[in-house]
């Protein structure tokens, strides 16, 4: 049976609100016989003192207890989401998922309503160090964090089915997190260990947008990575037309402004489509615990 903290807390309370009126009323009658005169002087004061102290010690309890129950929730309180999104910002941006993957993890909640979706920003510098060996092991850092990520959400949640995705250089984070090739100069022992294929079968799917390609690979140093056959099917590169970054073809028409407009130029609606589709409508219940 799991513990529920809250009602631990309530009974806590009901017990401390018994005492304290028994003290009251231990106070109140000691007021009573002073007065009458047939309680010691010297005793009534040491009955005031304990009193005062019991109460204080009470109250402290309390307030310890209820502020421990307030920083740690209950599973109970936080249950496991249907869907779980980790996702790559690009560079530069603030921590967290970014502005395309915000427009994106909107949109997945949108469509797969009323499932629930949890989030989590990829943790790694997203720096703009394109020049030299720094580049190649912040992706490595941001892969690492991927699938360090997915472990976890599986061991605590095994109906979660997880969607990784990543813009420009998160992109390439969420592409070598699935990916079988190691980028050039980065030794083995650095590269993060690939996910089982029985934690990798929790993830429906995996989506890039604006993943550096072609001569941009040259350009900055960027490594070449393809998904391995076991993410093969589950994903879904986009590129904007006219977006430099991402476009295979040197001769191709540039757009200076497509590589920013993913947020809004419908591919994150797309895109959600995309995984949202490949997530099951009703999941098979659990193992049952040993």
């Amino acid at each position: 049976m799991t513990a529920d903290p809250h009602r631990d807390v309530v009974a806590v309370l009901r017990w401390t609100i018994t005492v304290t009126l028994l003290l009251n009323q231990a106070g109140s009658d000691y007021a009573v016989d002073q007065a009458r005169g047939s309680w010691p002087v010297s005793e009534g004061k040491i009955l005031t003192r304990r009193i005062r102290v019991a109460q204080s010690f009470t109250a402290a309890i309390v307030m310890a207890l209820m502020a421990v129950n307030q920083g740690a929730p209950s599973a109970s309180a936080q249950p496991c989401p249907d869907i779980g999104v980790a996702f790559a910002r690009g560079t530069s941006e603030p921590v967290g998922v970014g502005t395309v993957g915000q427009a994106f993890v909107d949109s997945v909640r949108a469509q797969a309503f009323p499932r629930t979706v949890g989030v989590h920003g990829v943790n790694y510098p997203a720096s703009s160090d394109f020049f030299g060996p720094g580049f190649t092991q912040n992706v490595a850092t941001g892969a690492r964090d991927v699938l360090d990520h997915v472990r976890g959400v599986v061991s605590v949640c095994p109906q979660t089915q997880m969607i990784l995705g990543g813009y420009s250089q998160g992109a390439m984070v969420s592409a070598f997190a699935t990916s079988d090739v190691l980028p050039a100069g980065l030794p083995p022992e650095a590269a993060p260990a690939p996910l089982p294929p029985e934690i990798a079968d929790h993830v429906a799917a995996v989506v890039l947008f604006g993943r550096p390609n072609g001569p941009a690979l040259v350009k900055y140093g960027v490594p070449a990575l393809g998904a391995s056959p076991t993410y093969a099917a589950k994903l879904l590169a986009l590129c904007a037309p006219g977006d430099s970054v991402c476009a295979g073809d040197p001769a191709a028409p540039v757009d200076p402004v497509a590589h920013g407009q993913y947020a809004a130029n419908g591919m994150v609606g797309s895109a959600a489509a995309f995984a949202v589709s490949r997530i099951p409508a009703a999941l098979p219940p659990p193992p049952p615990l040993p």
